[in-house]
């Protein structure tokens, strides 16, 4: 003979069953969720690889020191800004001294170029020239400058000058065949003139017609960023972050 329970009594019995199942199953969800969680986690606290910032030193004379220019309006800052809105991460030093030559530069150059630089925009000679110093001397400290930073295992954008028309055809023809021939030389990218489409612009120089003033920097950067940007990808370092 079975027992019977009252009616009332199957029926909380049953409820205690469901409620029981549920908060079983409710447990176990719970904890798939906290390991999910916690896998997340340590997913997150792993290292993701990024790109590194890039490293670039402005050398050069008055031209590239921002001569007679407002605060952050000469061209090693205007390109970082241009490229920054670009999508390039990178960070670049002002080593401009007005009125360098290249014998000044050579001199200074170890210690203008801080270790851990990846490219430098090597941009010097327009003082030569204004000097009438010899075309050979110019281009020797240039050499000198450029087999430096290579054996340092640094990139170099040579940026080209050329001689004023009052020193002369047979000076300019010499002077100016110096930047071709040592970018060739070296295996580097040249920028031919570097200050193209500003140097006869009235609108882009300052008073001494030989500056350029803000506008005429972004000029400048402007034309620059088809030489610089295709380098850029190629010093691109993965490294790492993490949370």
């Amino acid at each position: 003979m079975r027992f019977k329970l009252p009616m009332p009594a199957q029926i909380i019995m049953r409820k205690i069953a469901r409620i029981s199942l549920a908060f079983a199953l409710g447990l176990s969800a719970l904890s798939l969720a906290a390991r999910a969680d916690e896998e997340t986690g340590l997913e997150d606290a792993m290292p993701t690889e990024q790109l590194q910032q890039i490293k670039i030193v402005g050398f050069g004379d008055s031209l590239m020191a921002g001569y007679r220019l407002p605060a952050n309006s000469g061209f090693p800052e205007q390109l970082e800004q241009a490229l920054d809105e670009r999508g390039h991460d990178v960070s670049i030093s002002n080593a401009g001294v007005s009125g360098d030559t290249t014998t000044g530069g050579l001199a200074r150059l170890d210690w203008s170029v801080p270790e851990g630089t990846d490219l430098v925009i090597l941009e010097l000679g327009a003082n030569d020239a204004l000097r009438g110093i010899r075309p050979e001397i110019t281009e020797r400290n240039l050499d000198a400058m450029l087999s430096r930073l290579k054996g340092r295992g640094i990139a170099v954008i040579l940026a080209g000058m050329l001689a004023p028309p009052n020193m002369g055809s047979d000076y300019a023809s010499q002077f100016n065949a110096i930047y071709p021939r040592l970018a060739q030389k070296h295996a580097v990218p040249l920028y031919p003139f570097f200050l193209d489409g500003v140097a006869t612009n009235k609108a882009l120089l300052l008073e001494d017609g030989m500056h350029p003033n803000e506008k005429g920097v972004a000029t400048m950067v402007t034309n620059f960023l088809p030489t610089i940007e295709p380098l850029l990808q190629k010093l691109q370092k993965p490294g790492t972050s993490g949370n």
